[in-house]
């Protein structure tokens, strides 16, 4: 990896927390909340959301759904530009990363509907050892993921499974649930999330 690269990688984080920062903050003060009214309906703190609206802090993915479900936004709405309905495209390397794990693993938003059924695409990597744990989504939330590469543990609530190369698996995505690279090999899973009824 060149030197370059990771200075372009911060710059590109930083670019989309700055924007996450405004969209937040444009769509709290189009609804006359103050922040102390956002932290409330969102359980994210005043002073995570103070960082998040002036684009210095990285939110987790936890934090953005949390954000999206108080605001009535898609996820996709807080993390994407506009674009215009009938075939929207992203491009190899345009995906937003909303989550990285600490070996180098990161999951990337690559696609999502608008509301009021909200159906989003992600391609998930996984290093060995890296885990992600979600909390319960938003009532009837379905998540549909393929195994591409090495081994994924999936846990919902107390149930759990190993699946290999091939395998697939539908979860509630409305009860707490997790994955984890379950190999000596990296993981990589593609998932859909279908959430229904978001308000838009």
């Amino acid at each position: 990896m060149s030197e370059a690269q990771p200075v372009e990688h911060r710059a590109q984080v930083g670019a989309l927390a700055e924007a996450i920062g405004a969209r937040v903050r444009g769509w709290r003060t189009e609804r006359s909340w103050t922040l102390d009214v956002l932290a409330d309906r969102s359980g994210v703190s005043r002073r995570t959301l103070i960082g998040i609206e002036q684009g210095q802090s990285n939110p987790s993915v936890g934090a953005l759904l949390r954000l999206s479900a108080a605001l009535g936004v898609a996820l996709a709405a807080l993390v994407e530009e506009e674009r215009p309905a009938g075939l929207q495209v992203t491009r190899a390397g345009s995906a937003p990363c909303l989550w990285q794990g600490s070996a180098g693993g990161r999951g990337l938003l690559v696609g999502a509907t608008e509301p009021p059924n909200v159906a989003e695409l992600w391609d998930w990597v996984m290093q060995p050892g890296e885990q992600h744990s979600s909390e319960a989504h938003t009532p009837g939330t379905r998540e549909v993921l393929l195994v591409l590469e090495g081994e994924l543990e999936v846990t919902v609530a107390a149930q759990s499974s190993r699946l290999q190369v091939g395998d697939s698996a539908v979860l509630a995505g409305d009860q707490s649930h997790g994955y984890a690279c379950a190999g000596e090999a990296p993981t990589r899973f593609s998932m859909a999330v279908l959430q229904p009824g978001v308000r838009g």
